[in-house]
């Protein structure tokens, strides 16, 4: 979907502190009731291999097939573990995704990035196999500082716009990602749960907040947002001492029992 390496690895530490750890021990337990001791799982553009070194330590029997069209990418996730198999898709063509013998498909940080048209043929695909599906640190739309600025909520209104403009995949959900992805499972019967996960930054992250704000003040200017550049300076600025909370959702979906 377009991440750099060098960004994966910066924000790799945040995504797995802010993981929900119960909703992370009910996604292991049913890839176990469904796989067993080594469950099959397909990580939707897997990047670096970030997800799978969240869950490995809790699934290390599991195999796993990475799913990214970056070749670089895919390289390293693969070199995460033995039992990691890459394959080289697009997301856009679900139809090439190797989903036989597939018993957990998991992804970080998509759900925004996807379109309703998009869910709802995964969904019907993973529910055709009774698949189940874990997906983490989806952008929920909510970010907030410490101490607080005025222009606090135009950047983030503006963030919010340009997260459901168009993207590779066409017209993104942005912040509505997980719950259009409820929708769509329990459409099909699914049982759904989900956890918030947000990132909570300081001082000691003064490298991922550097990173985060200009890319909050990039996308907030293409989006209309003209005092973005001067809001980037106070916010890089303030972050040797100031807060942030970025809103993410976990969802879990468990296809229905026989």
């Amino acid at each position: 979907m377009g991440f750099s390496a060098d960004w994966l690895a910066l924000r790799e530490g945040a995504d797995h502190g802010a993981r929900d750890p119960a909703l992370r021990c009910k996604a292991v337990a049913e890839a176990r009731r469904i796989g067993g001791a080594a469950p099959v799982i397909l990580d939707l553009g897997c990047g670096t291999g970030s997800t799978l070194r969240a869950l490995a330590p809790h699934l290390p029997e599991a195999s796993w097939r990475l799913v990214d069209n970056d070749p670089a990418l895919l390289e390293r996730a693969a070199a995460s573990a033995h039992h990691a198999v890459p394959y080289r898709r697009d997301l856009a063509d679900l139809d090439a995704l190797p989903l036989d013998g597939v018993h957990l498909v998991t992804a970080s940080a998509l759900l925004d990035l996807v379109t309703g048209a998009w869910l709802r043929d995964l969904a019907e695909r993973l529910a055709a196999r009774r698949i189940a599906f874990y997906a983490a640190l989806t952008y929920d739309g909510a970010m907030s500082w410490s101490p607080p600025a005025d222009d606090d909520a135009a950047i983030t209104a503006a963030f919010n716009r340009h997260q459901r403009s168009d993207k590779p995949l066409g017209r993104a959900l942005g912040p509505d990602g997980t719950e259009a992805a409820r929708a769509q499972f329990e459409a099909r019967g699914y049982g759904v749960a989900t956890a918030e996960s947000p990132w909570r930054l300081g001082p000691a992250d003064t490298a991922l907040q550097g990173a985060l704000f200009a890319g909050i003040a990039a996308a907030a200017g293409e989006a209309g947002a003209e005092g973005a550049p001067r809001w980037l300076d106070r916010r890089l600025s303030a972050r040797a001492a100031a807060t942030c909370r970025i809103g993410h959702l976990d969802l879990l979906a468990i296809a229905p029992q026989d």
